[in-house]
């Protein structure tokens, strides 16, 4: 493993390459990385990138996000089969549809969704973001919000507002089992429950703090409390215990027993660090976007980026 993560260094240097992983990729993936992120850090990172060639540690849209960003360069994939279960829940001829039949909106969609989509788009969010985006759109404009019904619902209660929500959602966040997450707490009553805004209204009703992945590794550093109960995929643990040594860190149980009583991504976790070294020894798979699509689909990334400075 430790000849593996040298050979990628080696490489990396060789081909002037760099490496963006998500918080939900393996820890050994992370070690190699040029820099971890959330989804917004990640697109933000992907704009200021000068290498030749970008290896995305993540799934697929993300790849597709930093190749919008960057259509002249290299964007590599370890694993082409990495998708989404909340992307692939919003099919584009469908979705056109439904946005057809609802003139006059203004239509933000969650970045974890296919370039297709985004280029349906006005605008693009992150869940770090998202509320701010949303309050970028005068309140006499009707919003159609997708794919995410969860995420929607949340910034509804938010900004007030009634945006029309596309039937969306992520499995991995709609996984988390309330009577065990109840049970959990009472073995832990000290612990504060955090939870990603893309967790069902019922697991958001107990959590102490909702945010993005970026947002509940902040609000672990800062907050006075020593024990947290982390309602997002399992990955993020790796990164919030390095930043919080000395804390507890417990994953939210799922509905499934499974072996890491957590919630975990199955697409992300298909990207390993053998296929991290094979991509960059064979420069591919390669994400490619077709352009008729990436000139529609970068203007709402674009307009992201400058209402997130």
């Amino acid at each position: 493993m430790e000849n593996l993560k040298a050979q990628i260094l080696r490489l990396k240097k060789e081909k002037n390459a760099v490496i963006l992983a998500h918080y939900y990729q393996q820890p050994d993936i992370q070690e190699v990385a040029d820099y971890v992120g959330d989804s917004l850090g990640l697109s933000q990172e992907a704009e200021k990138v000068h290498a030749d060639i970008i290896v995305f540690a993540g799934v697929h849209f993300m790849a597709e996000t930093a190749k919008l960003l960057n259509p002249k360069k290299k964007v590599l994939l370890p694993d082409l089969k990495a998708g989404c279960s909340l992307a692939d829940s919003c099919p584009p001829d469908i979705f056109k549809k439904f946005v057809e039949a609802h003139p006059n909106h203004v239509v933000i969609t969650y970045v974890n969704c296919s370039a297709e989509i985004k280029a349906l788009s006005h605008l693009v969010c992150t869940s770090s973001n998202a509320e701010k985006i949303v309050n970028s759109v005068p309140e006499n404009i009707p919003i159609i919000f997708a794919p995410d019904k969860n995420l929607g619902n949340y910034i509804n209660q938010k900004t007030g507002r009634q945006m029309l929500l596309w039937d969306g959602s992520c499995v991995v966040h709609e996984a988390f089992s309330l009577d065990k997450l109840i049970a959990l707490h009472k073995e832990h009553p000290n612990a504060a429950i955090i939870a990603h805004p893309e967790s069902e209204p019922h697991i958001l009703e107990t959590a102490r703090y909702i945010g993005s992945t970026s947002g509940m590794i902040d609000y672990v550093k800062q907050s006075p409390r020593t024990e947290f109960i982390v309602a997002t995929e399992a990955g993020i643990l790796y990164k919030m215990q390095e930043e919080v040594p000395d804390k507890i860190l417990i994953p939210a149980p799922a509905m499934e027993d499974n072996t890491c009583a957590c919630s975990e991504c199955a697409y992300m976790k298909l990207n390993t660090l053998r296929k991290l070294y094979d991509c960059l020894v064979n420069e591919t798979p390669e994400i490619t976007v077709p352009k008729a699509v990436a000139e529609k689909a970068i203007v709402p990334i674009q307009r992201m980026l400058e209402l997130s400075k």
